[in-house]
């Protein structure tokens, strides 16, 4: 298959996408107009999230295109197995790039300063499509680090990032509380449902449902939770603004601060890699 197909073929389903969720959206908007009890601010958290964007992007244009360039150059240069372009070729790389994100999403989750990033995403009290683009800067920078153990697979850089571009552009339109459960499909698909299960703040749901595509890898894996009760979205501490640069740097303050009062290096790194509510230990007094 030449590569042009395939990127064309990218395109086309991110496409597709996009105006699904666009419809749903539509609808969102309209619920917020006409029912909404505090439409001022569900339409400035609308904005706030919308306006990850910028950062997002920025960091896109100067960090990540040279590194997908990278990607490029590498694999062609050094990886004499690699795979010949195909149905199936492509077909098994959405499927290890599904599965890689399970464990990608899972892992910014536990690691702190993986979770100053993701945490942006988790931050709105709403729950809408435009959640769904609500991102951290530095989220792809993790994002194509995850995705490197491919190119030793013996995938082609073409059917990694048309992967990678699958299992993102799925996900835009089960940010939603429009839809809801799914019959059969919730068994096998990441669902609306499902979804919300993963933004909820609640004991039960936390760090539960990391799925892209297929919710199989959360019930292989011990991390499914079943949508029971509406949750309540957003994170475990009140964060609450629409102020977009407070949006964009919603976990970086504290960490920040934990840096500054850490007694070693020890400590330093206990905040930077273990799990965003990580505390040092407090030292008992010698008797």
């Amino acid at each position: 298959m030449p590569p042009e197909t395939l990127t064309k073929l990218g395109e086309n389903i991110e496409f597709t996408f996009i105006i699904f969720s666009a419809l749903i959206f539509a609808i969102e908007l309209a619920e917020v107009f006409f029912k909404g009890s505090h439409k001022g601010k569900r339409l400035l958290e609308m904005v706030a999230s919308a306006s990850t964007q910028i950062p997002y992007l920025v960091v896109e244009a100067l960090i990540l295109t040279g590194a997908y360039t990278l990607f490029y150059v590498f694999a062609y240069e050094n990886i004499s197995w690699m795979m010949p372009l195909t149905w199936t070729t492509i077909a098994l790389a959405v499927l290890v790039a599904d599965i890689t994100y399970y464990w990608e999403h899972r892992i910014a989750h536990q690691v702190r300063i993986l979770w100053t990033q993701h945490a942006v995403h988790h931050s709105s009290r709403d729950f809408n499509i435009i959640t769904g683009v609500r991102f951290g800067a530095l989220e792809g920078v993790w994002s194509i680090l995850a995705h490197v153990p491919m190119i030793f697979m013996g995938f082609p850089p073409e059917a990694i990032f048309f992967g990678i571009i699958t299992v993102l552009a799925y996900q835009t339109w089960i940010h939603t509380e429009t839809i809801g459960k799914l019959g059969p499909l919730e068994w096998i698909l990441n669902t609306p449902s499902h979804h919300r299960v993963h933004h909820g703040s609640d004991r039960k749901y936390l760090d539960k449902n990391y799925a892209g595509i297929l919710i199989i890898w959360d019930r292989m894996f011990g991390s499914f939770q079943a949508e029971e009760e509406t949750p309540r979205y957003g994170l475990t501490t009140d964060f609450d603004s629409q102020n977009p640069l407070r949006v964009w740097t919603s976990e970086l303050p504290e960490l920040g601060r934990d840096l500054k009062n850490a007694k070693s290096t020890s400590e330093v790194a206990g905040y930077l890699f273990k799990g965003p509510g990580w505390r040092p230990k407090k030292q008992t007094p010698a008797e």
